[in-house]
């Protein structure tokens, strides 16, 4: 370099000619031009691609492979020696590894993606799912957990659901809307089977019902990435794995999915007071630039379930993902809408609510509630040992005890009062209940209708006075004052003789 700036100098400050250069520095008269055209050496320059001869009858076949190779998993898409063996092996290619290696290289670099940084409009926002371990009242499982980040200003939103499901996804956006206090005016998504039915030719996405209703009552637009494409929603798609590490390391151990949805919910709070690299407010103050653009909320939140109509079976179940649900034995055999929430399953026909049940995510198994098969027992009272329904159900002791005095005093008939007894609960709480059956006891009353009565009086806070009245059904005793002259009838028939 430091001949080159004395020949530069030489010629252009100190005249000196070409030749004279030349003859001086020892180099030719080309060389001296070139000094002249470049402040710094140019480097070696081709011209034109160099010659493969031995490579390029093969080119094609090997854009082939790699083109092919886009669509396969990338533990099973093809090395460069994998290219060169098959070259070898199925076409007779002489040549070496070296060139052929050279070539996919190159290759590989020119159809890397290149992506364009992007502005992130306040008030829109993109969504997703993760999963994680978690341990919910000592058993380990997969949480399926909902992210909704809005980019501008890096706040979100997470909430742990035991499944990825429709009710889940919406439910998501119920309680995330419910924390920003609005709506994001757009939310990109994935290509989720509950939110898109069917891409189609033109890459218009046909949405689910449920996520057309989704829309329709919150008013946001929806956006869709391309498939199998993460980096479209970079920002939520960082969101789900910060949050599995930061959120959810060590793994929780919580007693129920609500404590472990609060310490999710605090952990988004707390992060509310960082300043994130490159800006210099927190994600707190950037919030309220994105809040000045969400949409309200309205009224009503939207009603966050999987709706699927169905038949009551024989049994009075209604089956919902392989388990079984009890409803009233009335419907039995007719048509019900099943309304699947996260935490519960609601059970109606027509307008009416006939049955509402914990959500249960087991395999094949029942959710009874006892008080839907007690008209049936009723009639039926033989099967009240061995009636699944009532098996687990806890009564307080004396419920036993009044039903053991019953069967004892009234035989078969006993063991239907005492079903009668216990349909009070179908109006009345267990609580009270269950102090009318202590009081009877305490009384001796030993009866359905004095339980009853007893229930009442409780109820309206009055004495326990026995008012016939109330009662038509129950014969009236009569009874006479005895004459001396009434034992005359007897004496008449020899009777005492």
């Amino acid at each position: 370099m430091e001949v080159y700036a004395q020949v530069r100098r030489a010629v252009q400050v100190d005249g000196m000619t070409v030749r004279q250069a030349a003859r001086q520095f020892g180099l030719s008269r080309k060389t001296i031009r070139k000094m002249l055209m470049y402040s710094i050496p140019p480097g070696y320059r081709r011209s034109k691609p160099a010659a493969k001869p031995k490579l390029g009858p093969w080119l094609g076949l090997i854009d082939q492979i790699l083109e092919q190779d886009e669509g396969q998993p990338k533990k099973q898409r093809h090395t460069a020696k994998r290219i060169w063996d098959r070259l070898k092996e199925e076409h007779g290619f002489q040549g070496g590894y070296t060139i052929v290696a050279d070539y996919v290289r190159e290759s590989r670099l020119r159809h890397k993606e290149v992506f364009v940084p992007l502005a992130h409009p306040a008030g829109s926002g993109q969504a997703d799912f993760g999963e994680a371990l978690v341990s919910i009242a000592g058993r380990e499982q997969t949480a399926h957990f909902f992210c909704l980040d809005l980019p501008q200003s890096d706040d979100c939103f997470v909430v742990a659901f035991p499944t990825e499901s429709t009710e889940a996804f919406l439910e998501g956006h119920n309680q995330a809307f419910a924390y920003f206090g609005g709506v994001p005016r757009t939310i990109l998504y994935d290509n989720t089977r509950i939110a898109v039915k069917e891409i189609l030719g033109d890459g218009q996405r046909r949405p689910t019902q449920a996520f057309s209703e989704l829309k329709s009552h919150y008013l946001f637009e929806a956006k869709f990435g391309r498939p199998g494409k993460g980096n479209d929603k970079g920002n939520v798609e960082g969101l789900v794995g910060y949050a599995r590490r930061n959120f959810l390391v060590p793994v929780p151990r919580v007693s129920s999915w609500e404590a472990l949805n609060r310490h999710l919910q605090q952990q988004c709070e707390k992060r509310r007071e960082r300043k994130l690299r490159g800006h210099e407010e927190t994600i707190a103050s950037r919030f309220e630039r994105d809040r000045e653009q969400l949409l309200p909320l309205p009224p009503v939140a939207y009603e966050a379930c999987a709706k699927r109509t169905t038949r009551v079976s024989s049994q009075a179940l209604v089956r919902y993902e392989t388990n079984d649900y009890s409803v009233p034995v009335a419907y039995a055999h007719r048509q019900v809408l099943v309304k699947a929430f996260v935490w519960q399953v609601v059970i109606n026909a027509g307008s009416e609510v006939i049955a509402r049940h914990d959500r249960s995510y087991e395999r094949e198994s029942f959710v009874f509630d006892p008080l839907h098969y007690l008209a049936l027992l009723e009639r039926k009272t033989n099967a009240l040992d061995q009636a699944a329904p009532l098996a687990g159900w806890t009564l307080p002791p004396a419920f036993a005890d009044l039903r053991r005095l019953m069967e004892a005093r009234l035989g078969k008939h006993g063991r239907r009062e005492y079903v009668q007894v216990l349909r009070l609960l179908e109006t009345f709480s267990l609580e009270q209940v269950h102090a009318a059956v202590e009081q009877a006891l305490q009384l001796r009353a030993i009866s359905f209708d004095a339980v009853k009565h007893l229930l009442l009086c409780l109820l309206e806070q009055r004495p326990a006075k026995l008012d016939l009245d109330n009662y038509p059904h129950l014969p009236v005793a009569t009874v006479a004052i005895t004459q001396a002259a009434d034992y005359q009838a007897l004496l008449s028939h020899g009777v005492l003789a």
